[in-house]
């Protein structure tokens, strides 16, 4: 029987080297490393592997099984990128798997970073070599749970797993299956991206509608807060106000003209800054 790389074998030791020890299944041989090696180790035992190819392209084994295999899905940490191959997803052994460029975004800004997780599995290409896939949609439907309507306004974290041009969707640590329309972002996520948002309703087959963008007087604080540190920055004064044009206004603060107007109204209501002449003014002690 032929060794398949991305599988777990029960293989005896019949040779040591100065390296490691060589295990066989009766027709073929495969090395296991001191490195690879788990304690404790008796080489008189059968010993579970998992099959990989090393950093050189040759099949290896080690005692460390991961989750992760032909066939098994799961999620994978992001170690490293190279822009002409794609990213490198640690499964927990010592060899990274690559996830081809042909798997990942078009933009590159788009890519997962390191520290960034991904669902994934493993497949053999035509020349046989290992490497990461992501899961498709099928897969990670199977495996997600249904959201109840008490669900709604609750916080959730978890990470995108597609893109598309109307949103994102991810998979929260809870198992759920979120999306993000365009409209409740304020950028799109990473593919492998950590997010956090809200629940803003619950479909029919269970799934979720999030929304990155934070609770009204959330944003107003944190819209107010720019406001007040840009003010700040210019001795407590800045040549805006609530007329002023709303493409100035998302030029210099990111934001639009509705947004600035709450966040100013309530500082002027809670007598923090007032407006004189197309300016606006922070009030002394405040």
């Amino acid at each position: 029987m032929n060794f398949t790389p991305g599988t777990v074998a029960e293989l005896r030791v019949v040779r040591e080297a100065p390296f490691g020890y060589f295990l066989s299944n009766g027709t073929e041989e495969v090395l296991l490393h001191h490195r690879d090696i788990a304690e404790p180790f008796d080489p008189e035992e059968v010993q579970t592997v998992f099959l990989y190819q090393d950093h050189q392209g040759r099949l290896a084994a080690t005692m460390t099984i991961p989750e992760i295999q032909l066939g098994t899905y799961g999620w994978a940490e992001v170690a490293g990128l190279k822009e002409k191959l794609g990213v490198f997803a640690s499964i927990g052994i010592r060899k990274d798997m690559l996830i081809s460029i042909d798997d990942l975004p078009t933009h590159r800004s788009l890519w997962p970073e390191k520290g960034d997780r991904l669902y994934i599995t493993l497949q053999l290409d035509k020349h046989g070599r290992l490497f990461g896939k992501l899961a498709g949609e099928n897969i990670v439907r199977s495996m997600a749970k249904k959201a109840t309507k008490e669900m709604w306004n609750k916080n959730v974290t978890g990470h995108v797993y597609r893109l598309m041009k109307t949103g994102s969707f991810m998979i929260t640590d809870g198992g759920y299956i979120g999306f993000i329309h365009e409209s409740q972002r304020k950028q799109e996520p990473r593919l492998g991206q950590k997010v956090e948002g809200r629940v803003i309703d619950i479909k029919e087959d269970g799934t979720i509608n999030v929304s990155l963008l934070g609770r009204a007087h959330e944003e107003i604080d944190r819209d107010a807060e720019r406001i007040l540190a840009y003010m700040d920055s210019r001795g407590g004064k800045m040549p805006y106000w609530d007329k002023s044009m709303p493409e100035e206004i998302s030029a210099r603060f990111g934001i639009s003209k509705a947004a600035f107007k709450r966040a100013l109204g309530r500082l002027m209501k809670n007598g923090t800054v007032y407006q004189e002449e197309g300016w606006t003014y922070r009030k002394e002690g405040q």
